[in-house]
């Protein structure tokens, strides 16, 4: 077979990963042809790509980002982008394109295949929201980058008496959040499921102080946001590619707890570094294993499926059914959470 792989949408440790797992058996067992595409759909549709093999991937297991580019470009904002990424199929005569990303990427791979293109899906998003799938590959890696961060604050916290509020990514769902507060032992774990209240976050902040406990530590996911009327925060705003842009929300939170409580209160914004460098162990073996199961797809010409981690096993599911809905955070796993709050 010729088989096209892209990875889109923002990088994510792993990516690398399944790109390395997808050559090795394509090639070695099967005896494919893989063109890995540059910059996700945008290589696609501009023809622009480098054919991968076992030698170009060593040593690109642990290595973070994506040696093929990606980009949050897609075919539907073009008004023949699709036409083009079907002329490009046609012209490498590809078999299929395995696409390996996030809610953007996996929904546009579902239009995609709609329209009678040969595509598969592999799950990406250090966010951990994709539908069905129990684990995206990327999460492991940015819960723990986000839990050493809150573990490195808390001395920081205790020796200066402050409230330190770290914002770490979540722009829908608060899994990162939840994650890495009940990991690092978070005073409050603030997420886009549960809007929250400021007035009661400042109350249990204080009640605490007044115990002898000097120091707190408040997670927030970046989509975080208050009951409405608690306190002001700015009008959503968006990007080119139709995305809220968030981030700042720790800020606000900040203000406002200084503010009401008078403690000292310090801000840290993770950013980008949660999906920056090395993935770890868990993140290398299951992009391996959902790389894997890819090439395996493409064999069973199992168009519009995508590979998932259910029940302990990889399977295959509608890439439509995975993006229809966003996974939130197991309710189960919050309650057990606020159990540990001031």
């Amino acid at each position: 077979m010729r088989v096209g792989v892209l990875t889109g949408g923002g990088d994510c440790p792993g990516l690398n990963a399944v790109i390395r797992a997808i050559v090795r058996k394509g090639t070695k067992h099967y005896g494919d042809d893989i063109l890995g595409f540059r910059d996700g759909w945008r290589g696609v549709m501009d023809n622009d790509f480098d054919t991968l093999d076992i030698n170009g991937l060593r040593g690109t297991l642990p290595r973070g980002g994506t040696v093929i580019g990606t980009s949050r470009i897609n075919p539907y904002m073009y008004p023949d982008g699709v036409d083009k990424v079907r002329s490009c199929i046609d012209a490498n005569n590809l078999d299929c394109i395995i696409a390996i990303g996030g809610e953007g990427t996996l929904s546009c791979s579902a239009e995609l295949f709609k329209a009678g293109l040969p595509i598969l899906g592999v799950p990406k998003t250090i966010d951990n929201d994709i539908g069905i799938t129990e684990r995206t590959f990327g999460f492991d890696t940015a819960v723990t980058i986000a839990t050493e961060a809150i573990d490195r604050l808390h001395s920081t916290a205790e020796s200066h008496n402050r409230v330190m509020v770290v914002e770490v990514m979540g722009r829908h769902v608060g899994h990162i959040a939840t994650w890495a507060g009940l990991a690092g032992g978070a005073t409050f774990t603030l997420i886009p499921e549960e809007p929250f209240d400021i007035d009661d976050v400042c109350a249990s902040l204080s009640r605490r102080h007044e115990k002898g406990r000097y120091a707190s530590i408040v997670v927030v996911a970046e989509g975080a946001k208050p009951k409405e009327g608690t306190f002001e925060v700015p009008a959503d705003s968006y990007d080119e590619y139709g995305h809220i842009v968030l981030g700042g929300i720790a800020n606000k939170v900040a203000s406002e707890i200084e503010t009401r409580t008078g403690f000292e209160t310090r801000v840290t914004i993770l950013g980008h570094v949660q999906r920056g460098g090395t993935p770890t162990a868990l993140d290398r073996v299951l992009s391996s294993w959902y790389g894997v199961a890819a090439i395996d797809a493409a064999h069973d010409e199992a168009w519009g499926q995508m590979v998932a981690l259910v029940a302990d096993r990889v399977v295959r599911v509608p890439i439509a059914d995975a993006v229809r809905e966003l996974k939130f955070v197991n309710p189960q796993l919050w309650e057990t959470a606020q159990e540990f709050f001031a």
